[in-house]
């Protein structure tokens, strides 16, 4: 997609971070825009954002978990917009969690925001993009995505599962030649507030040997490295460019080299860093 001017994107999780900075850099590329989120206020706030750069703006209260609730939405923005081009499946939920001692409800409560989210969407949007005749999906992966940490792995199943997911898709709609292309993208540590909404399970003090907030304030500082509006500008770069994975921020990208480099040999050496890390 060698331009933004007149398309139309769908985004979920716009309220903040990377989906609100989604949002106004596409509005201030002449993108018309279908936003969704559980978060009203600040949708609101986004949407206004966005208006603010003369675009035409839509927003929707959505659960990604929910398969129906996607699939209306999508079908509506069809109809108040003409079509669409793109859908950025950038919502997402953070749970820390060991694996040993994780509840059936958290699991699936995680699985069903960041994996179901996201195919719902791809799916849901799919008809839409293809009618189009220039569309592309981007679905937002992680780090945890490239490798496995103490205490993230429902996480990290989640955001493994996107990778699968979207580089098979990414082969299918190549094989279909049918105008749709698909992005994987893998943030690193990014300055949003989803470790500081993260759920935290039971275990995570035995496991990581302090408390759960102090761990939290711990990833927290460690996450925080790149911008959401930097992230976001990457992401809109590689879609440019038709880029089939895009690993966004200095500690992804070394962790994408070393995981390259060594394959599961990089296990120990994230069990000797964490543990320097929690001391």
């Amino acid at each position: 997609m060698k331009s933004f001017a007149n398309k139309v994107a769908a985004i979920t999780g716009a309220a903040s971070g990377m989906g609100r900075e989604l949002a106004v850099e596409l509005a201030s590329r002449g993108c018309a825009l279908s936003l969704s989120d559980v978060n009203l206020k600040g949708l609101e706030e986004t949407a206004a954002l966005a208006r603010e750069k003369g675009a035409k703006v839509t927003t929707s209260k959505l659960d990604v978990s929910n398969r129906d609730a996607v699939y209306a939405w999508a079908e509506q923005t069809a109809k108040d917009h003409g079509g669409v081009n793109l859908i950025f499946n950038n919502a997402g939920v953070a749970l820390n969690s060991p694996l040993e001692t994780i509840s059936q409800k958290d699991f699936e409560w995680i699985v069903g925001i960041n994996f179901w989210g996201v195919v719902y969407g791809s799916q849901a949007f799919l008809p839409y993009l293809k009618a189009s005749g220039d569309g592309h999906i981007i679905n937002t992966s992680s780090l945890f995505g490239l490798i496995g940490t103490p205490g993230t792995g429902a996480y990290s199943a989640t955001k493994f599962a996107v990778r699968g997911y979207t580089e098979s898709l990414r082969i299918e709609l190549d094989l279909m030649n049918c105008g749709v292309s698909a992005t994987c993208v893998h943030p690193g540590g990014i300055r949003t507030a989803i470790n500081a909404n993260a759920r935290i399970g039971d275990g995570v003090e035995k496991l990581m040997g302090v408390s759960a907030e102090t761990a939290r304030d711990k990833f927290d500082k460690l996450l925080n490295i790149t911008t959401a509006n930097k992230a976001a500008r990457t992401i809109l770069k590689a879609v440019e460019k038709n880029a089939r994975r895009v690993v966004v921020g200095p500690d992804a990208k070394t962790m994408d080299v070393v995981v390259r480099m060594l394959g599961s040999a990089y296990q120990p050496l994230v069990t000797s860093n964490m543990k320097r890390m929690m001391r």
